[in-house]
């Protein structure tokens, strides 16, 4: 209805071939990409879809958002759920999401700046970042930045097959995606709102404060 496209990357060592992404213009999965492993082609892909005047719903398989609480105790603890939940057992800062956050942060920053890239000066004019989802199908943004969370419940054999786990969650919750939220943290540090801010992509300070929708599989 909105001319949504999905896209999702699982986030990890470019290096060691741990990075891997997949397009998802729909539901219907023969439509959908096989997953890559070539980040170049990943940026690419999204700045076409993008100059096409398609909507990219941007996907990536770490944490882009910290909680920040009164409680110091409670700063590095797992982020908080509509059920209770949230993160699940761990908290955020454990080894696993830790390490992930970690290499996340790079590896966005440099798909930003790339996409940026591909508009040359005109880029804050044609791309227009939000995590707000009523934002996004409305005519004010194009490229709806969320996180995707696959958990060691839902986790594939493969890199590969997390990018599609994490795509095929995201078209199950269409379009309540608001409600599928797994986490509800009011008061955040946005990794990923700095790697916006980093690339020039946009110069909205108030998105270090806001966190992402986060669809956990």
């Amino acid at each position: 209805m909105f001319n949504i496209v999905v896209w999702v990357a699982d986030v990890g060592s470019i290096a060691k071939d741990r990075f891997y992404w997949c397009r998802a213009p729909s539901r219907k999965e023969e439509t959908w990409s096989k997953p890559e492993k070539d980040i170049n082609q990943f940026a690419e892909g999204i700045a076409k879809d993008l100059r096409e005047s398609k909507k990219v719903a941007l996907g990536f398989e770490c944490p882009l958002f910290v909680p920040v609480r009164h409680e110091p105790r409670e700063l590095t603890k797992g982020r908080k759920g509509w059920d209770g939940h949230g993160d699940g057992d761990r908290p955020w800062s454990a080894g696993a999401g830790c390490a992930a956050l970690a290499t996340g942060l790079t590896e966005c920053v440099w798909l930003f700046e790339r996409i940026r890239e591909k508009f040359s000066e005109s880029a804050q004019k044609y791309i227009r970042p939000t995590f707000d989802w009523t934002q996004f199908i409305s005519n004010d943004a194009n490229l709806f930045i969320w996180e995707a969370f696959v958990s060691k419940n839902a986790k594939g054999a493969s890199h590969s097959d997390d990018a599609r786990i994490a795509a095929r969650t995201f078209w199950a919750e269409y379009p309540n995606i608001v409600e599928a939220s797994a986490v509800n943290e009011p008061y955040v540090y946005s990794l990923v709102g700095a790697a916006l801010l980093r690339s020039m992509l946009t110069k909205k300070i108030s998105m270090l404060r806001k966190p992402c929708i986060v669809i956990k599989s």
